[in-house]
């Protein structure tokens, strides 16, 4: 039991009734969380042993705790011939992942949005565990580009007014945990051009978790640029190789129906000249009308002005 908490001066040993400290209740928290990751306890037991360990007041209410978790410096040994597998590196071989995974440190490990957006996505590399908060706002977590510290990282998605994406390649490892309160937190139901497709053998393992609250999560699986265009030139190539149409054929008939488009939109435009130029000449002979009978106004007001002018003189 001594040996599970921080280690005290010598002559001087952890009784289950001492008093224990913020220190302590976080390393066993820490503990927690490991097994969490490496899928030694489902969600629920987590949240109930994370919750007496922040409540906990001497150290035998913390000990039990992590009892039956393995010690911090035995989880990742990995010698002899019945040692655990190392889930904290790595894999060997020459996968597509082997690269991405545990080659270089995190470059993010959080990301929070009040009232604005945040983003990760491209080329970057996600901690072991990444705690992402929106709030009247929202986010867009990438991971299809990017390259992640262990071998299993945990997300945290935190959602109160405002919406947050997660987007996974169809080859990773997914699993989601988070539940919504007036809300939704799930994982959009996968297009045409990924399902059926299974996380690889050396992927890594990400578990989405936390809550939105009058909000929403999704996590939404799609290709890559590259193989979306592979996909897209592979498609095109049997649709070619299933039709009796060779390609010199098809772009024949291409360029044809475009001449016939170009013919169709310069007669449309034709037309709409001509339309044009007679609303033009109808307006001319409107104002001229208009300025005829102005003038002929003006004169007989002239002729009456002139009228009154002998009545005048008559006088």
């Amino acid at each position: 039991m001594t040996s599970e908490l921080p280690e005290r001066p010598a002559g001087e040993r952890h009784a289950p009734e001492t008093r224990a400290s913020d220190a302590e209740r976080e390393l066993i928290a820490e503990r927690l969380r490991d097994a969490m990751a490496e899928g030694r306890l489902d969600m629920e037991e987590f949240e109930e042993r994370l919750g007496l360990a922040l409540q906990a007041r001497t150290h035998g209410e913390l000990v039990p705790l992590v009892r039956d978790l393995p010690d911090p410096g035995t989880k990742r040994a990995a010698t002899g011939a019945g040692a655990p597998a190392d889930f904290g590196s790595a894999p060997a071989g020459s996968g597509a992942w082997a690269d991405r995974v545990g080659s270089s440190p995190a470059t993010s490990r959080g990301a929070f949005g009040f009232l604005g957006g945040f983003g990760r996505k491209g080329n970057w590399t996600v901690g072991r565990r990444f705690h992402a908060t929106a709030f009247l706002g929202g986010g867009e977590i990438d991971l299809r580009e990017a390259r992640f510290e262990e071998r299993v990282t945990v997300i945290r998605c935190f959602a109160v007014l405002g919406g947050m994406q997660v987007t996974v390649p169809p080859d990773l490892d997914v699993e989601v945990r988070g539940f919504g309160f007036m809300g939704g937190f799930g994982e959009v139901p996968d297009r045409g051009d990924v399902s059926g497709i299974s996380p690889a053998p050396d992927a890594p393992k990400v578990i989405v978790s936390g809550f939105a609250l009058m909000g929403g999560v999704g996590v939404e699986r799609k290709l890559r640029k590259e193989d979306r265009r592979r996909l897209k030139d592979e498609r095109r190539r049997e649709r070619l190789a299933s039709g009796s149409e060779s390609y010199e054929d098809r772009m024949v008939r291409h360029v044809e129906r475009w001449s016939r488009h170009q013919e169709r939109h310069e007669e449309h435009w034709a037309r709409q000249l001509e339309r044009h130029e007679e609303r033009r000449a109808r307006h001319q002979e409107l104002r001229d009308a208009r300025r005829a009978r102005r003038e002929d106004h003006r004169g007989r007001r002239g002729q009456h002005h002139d009228g009154d002018d002998e009545h005048r003189k008559e006088l």
